[in-house]
């Protein structure tokens, strides 16, 4: 692609984002009811792409739970509330009790209790209990302090996510985190990310990670883009990575890496065409903080939103639309993207005569001029 000049020393290509692509239908439509929306990553497959994402306003044990029941991955947040306090309603309370003003300084409070290993274990084994996958996460900077926990307590997947993954993450302070040795160690599939170009995404797929995630914090509670000024669009994003995955195959004599789009899926469009783009899975927050059964009852907060000296996020207020089976099966009472998510997915393959998803990443897509 050809640099832009932007002044001076600098050039930049240009990148979009979900909102400026859409899908080109073929010659050809099916029925909603004949095509495929099973994703599976290593031994574990799932109805749908849509993974609930490792936010306490969406995954508490409970939810997880539950999600599972209805077929999806959802991933528990090692270092939230859940691992912080043994029974933490109260703090639910004061988090969504707070108002817009106070709310980062509210989080601030609520997120200087230590995680507890201890914790750890239990919410894990309660998950297990329950006969459901358990898929939890850390940042890379607490892998070194609480993995061993984790791997302890038989967490069947893990994923090591933060606002930038690098193969080698150095630090002064403690131990440094050697992706490939570290992975090659474990006896389970490991997620990581995020990253959003092709070079950092081969580096990660180079560790032996199972999967790939691909954003910068770009979601509805994010600020990562205004207090960092780090953002790249994520149609251009995905296709980057999606590129680093098929290089990456070749180059590992046919080892596939999955390839999930994490942030700026805010819509049952944005799922279907962020999968066009060439991911295997999308991970969401929004979508499912709308939900009327999951902790956060409308209001949407992440981890990067509770640091004690630079918070790069807030409490949004995104109010409820229907239940989390609402969400993903409907029936749909808006009109927005915002409920039946997989049925939108469905109808997107049909229309666009795809029967599964990997046949979906081959669709033709366009800029559209309106943006």
């Amino acid at each position: 692609m050809t640099d832009i000049e932007i002044g001076g020393t600098k050039r930049g290509r240009a990148a979009y984002s979900l909102e400026e692509v859409a899908i080109v239908p073929t010659r050809r439509t099916r029925k909603p009811d004949e095509v495929s929306t099973k994703w599976q990553i290593d031994a574990y497959e799932f109805s749908f792409p849509i993974v609930a994402a490792p936010m306490d306003s969406i995954a508490s044990v409970e939810s997880v739970i539950k999600y599972g029941k209805l077929g999806g991955l959802a991933v528990l947040n090692l270092e939230g509330l859940s691992t912080r306090y043994q029974d933490p309603s109260k703090q639910y309370k004061e988090i969504l009790a707070a108002s817009e003003s106070e709310a980062i300084k509210v989080l601030q409070k609520i997120y200087s209790e230590p995680v507890k290993p201890e914790l750890i274990k239990e919410k894990i084994a309660e998950i297990k209990e329950s006969g459901q996958l358990v898929a939890a996460a850390l940042s890379p900077a607490s892998v070194s302090e609480f993995s061993k926990a984790v791997m302890d307590a038989g967490v069947d997947l893990f994923l090591i996510r933060g606002t930038t993954v690098s193969a080698e993450h150095v630090t002064t302070k403690g131990d440094n985190l050697n992706l490939k040795e570290f992975i090659k160690r474990l006896d389970v599939p490991v997620i990581v990310g995020g990253c959003a170009s092709h070079q950092a995404a081969l580096h990660l797929m180079r560790t032996g990670a199972a999967g790939v995630l691909v954003g910068f914090g770009g979601g509805a509670s994010h600020t990562t883009k205004d207090v960092l000024g780090v953002r790249v669009p994520m149609a251009t994003a995905i296709a980057d990575v999606a590129a680093a995955r098929r290089d990456y195959l070749d180059e590992s004599g046919g080892r596939y890496v999955h390839v999930i789009a994490d942030g700026s899926i805010g819509t049952s469009g944005d799922v279907a065409k962020a999968i066009a783009m060439g991911a295997d899975a999308v991970m969401v927050g929004s979508p499912l903080a709308r939900a009327t059964d999951v902790p956060g009852q409308g209001k949407h907060w992440g981890i990067e939103a509770t640091h004690a000296e630079l918070p790069r996020g807030t409490v949004v207020n995104l109010g409820t639309v229907g239940s989390v089976e609402e969400i993903l099966f409907g029936p749909s009472t808006r009109s927005d993207g915002t409920m039946n998510l997989v049925g939108a997915l469905k109808r997107a393959m049909a229309t666009s005569g795809y029967s599964d998803l990997k046949e979906l990443q081959r669709i033709e897509v366009v800029i559209d001029p309106k943006y």
